[in-house]
């Protein structure tokens, strides 16, 4: 009784706590990469993006500035932590933090002493305050071997900054980036969307011989891998006269995505009713009118399906454009602008290369957002009968 059409089933609960799951895995690193985005390079070496919320014990090191006096075998320095060049640009007058270790490793190499007093190894004493100042006190003279430096750990506040995001945005190039890229993706989803379209309503309404073989054809280009047409695919471009340019990368990504565009457009086509294409021919249409005026206004679901696909695809494409596209830096879309130099010069910067990775994908978002509602029909185009 359970499997009666119109009645629930039983198991619903398994697939709603299911897909919730594989939601919450699916934006757990999308959420740690957006909170990084907004933290410095030294915040995200000191705590993971999740303690990005709570104040954090961040370790600091730099020369004293303090002043030495000795007498009677005992040296007194004294000085303030937060006034140490370096330091004081970090916390300013108005930002203090907890102090919750502190040490002088020149000449005490153990571990950071933490409180308001304590014992040190060389029989002398250190004294740190809550307002930075410090008094150690040792046996040996500091200057024997130089100023020594000051390690301490501080309780520094979270702290969100757009910093990243005005690098990225601001950095050379981004903008001509940005525009390279809207020039390669939105031709290279139009025509193959325009070509397909053709291809798919012969495959699906006309006879001729072979057709049966140019749909096998279809679906196996679509197992293809596209890594083994670069090559000679840019081969062809050069003997042709293209070579590299924005001509060649447009022909390559309407070459890549034609497979799945005829097989996905022409399996809609075919669930289409019958009864409308045979009326419209016997009343005189044309096969091109009765493509134009019935057949994709019908069909917009599956061609907004593979727009979608093809428009992700061809924005966060990295390996075509390193191939087709001039290697100056004049032709770089996002994606190379990003690798090479972001990328390249600030390799272990993430939260420049988090900011990035955002601002990148705000289009793709917006696009899909409106023609999402189309994604689904699309793919299911010619699974029920």
């Amino acid at each position: 009784m359970d499997n009666i059409a119109g009645r629930k089933s039983s198991l619903s609960w398994a697939v709603n706590i299911t897909v919730f799951l594989l939601v919450v895995i699916w934006l757990i690193p999308t959420v740690g990469l957006f909170v990084s985005s907004f933290r410095d390079r030294d915040q995200i070496a000191v705590s993971a993006w999740w303690e990005a919320p709570f104040p954090v014990e961040q370790a600091y090191r730099a020369r004293a500035e303090g002043t030495v006096t000795g007498g009677d075998g005992m040296w007194t320095i004294t000085g303030n932590i937060f006034e140490v060049p370096g330091v004081a640009e970090d916390f300013g007058t108005d930002r203090r933090p907890p102090i919750v270790a502190f040490g002088l490793r020149g000449i005490n190499p153990g571990e950071f002493a933490a409180g308001a007093e304590v014992e040190n190894r060389d029989n002398g004493t250190t004294t740190v305050r809550a307002d930075g100042s410090f008094v150690f006190t040792t046996d040996e003279n500091p200057e024997e071997e130089g100023f020594p430096r000051v390690y301490f750990v501080a309780e520094t506040p979270p702290d969100f900054t757009m910093a990243n995001y005005d690098t990225v945005m601001t950095g050379d190039g981004m903008l001509q980036a940005f525009v390279n890229t809207l020039t390669v993706t939105i031709p290279a989803t139009v025509i193959p969307i325009l070509i397909a379209a053709f291809a798919a309503y012969a495959l699906a309404w006309m006879d001729f011989p072979g057709r049966g073989l140019l749909i096998a054809a279809v679906v196996g280009l679509l197992v293809v891998p596209l890594q083994l047409a670069l090559v000679p695919l840019l081969k062809l471009h050069q003997q042709v006269g293209i070579g590299q340019s924005f001509v060649g990368i447009w022909l390559a990504h309407t070459g890549f995505g034609l497979p799945l565009a005829i097989y996905l457009l022409r399996n809609y086509m075919v669930g289409l009713p019958r009864d409308i294409i045979d009326s419209a021919k016997v009343d005189g249409a044309t096969d091109f009118q009765i493509f134009v005026r019935i057949i994709l206004p019908l069909s917009f679901p599956a061609l907004a399906s593979f727009a979608i696909f093809q428009f992700l695809w061809t924005w966060n494409d990295l390996l075509v454009a390193k191939v087709f596209l001039p290697s100056n830096d004049e032709s770089w879309v996002m994606t190379v602008r990003i690798a090479d130099d972001l990328l390249g010069s600030r390799g272990g910067d993430w939260g420049i290369l988090a900011a990035a990775a955002f601002v990148s994908i705000a289009v793709p978002l917006v696009v899909f957002f409106t023609m999402q509602r189309y994604l689904v029909r699309g793919l299911l185009a010619g699974s029920v009968k």
